[in-house]
């Protein structure tokens, strides 16, 4: 829990977030800043909210593939695991375009019906709740929502993907 994930603009937010049609879980370890607030938060909003301060690898997979949707507003993420975990499980990243996070997911394109997640740009509180209703208002609407699903779960992340490409890229730059 710091800056760098987030945590910032998230504690801006958070009685916001805890307005909408939600439940909110949270498991890490960080800032005591944060700890203290998002306790609070646990504290003020304990029919909808549940803080688990604390590194636990099982219940991390257990509650990312449980979920609905997985929040992840990094000020900057260098590749980022937890949004290509939450692909595969079926649930839905919430994420800021930057690193591994803008290479990994495709913000959702109502029109095209395209994309596997939803991305916001600027580093903002507020671009970060648009981006959470937004979210929150196509869950409700199921068939959209399934069909975001089967296209997040199709992605491919595997190694021998990356190494094609590797590959091509390498045989490019030889070449010139």
């Amino acid at each position: 829990m710091d800056k760098q994930k987030g945590f910032d603009l998230l504690k801006d937010i958070m009685p916001d977030i805890m307005a909408l049609d939600l439940q909110f879980v949270l498991l890490c370890t960080g800032d005591e800043e944060y700890h203290q607030c998002f306790a609070e938060m646990e504290k003020e909003y304990s029919d909808k909210c549940r803080v688990f301060l604390k590194f636990d690898n099982n219940l991390a997979h257990l509650i990312e593939a449980g979920a609905d949707m997985f929040l992840m507003p990094s000020r900057y993420e260098p590749c980022g695991l937890n949004q290509m975990y939450s692909m595969k499980y079926g649930t839905i990243p919430i994420v800021r375009r930057t690193g591994g996070l803008a290479d990994s997911v495709m913000d959702f394109d109502e029109a095209a019906l395209s994309g596997t997640g939803f991305v916001f740009e600027d580093y903002d509180s507020g671009e970060l709740l648009l981006t959470i209703k937004r979210a929150v208002n196509t869950f409700g609407r199921k068939k959209i929502w399934f069909k975001i699903i089967k296209q997040a779960m199709a992605q491919d992340f595997s190694w021998s993907k990356a190494a094609i490409r590797y590959s091509e890229l390498y045989f490019q730059a030889i070449d010139h």
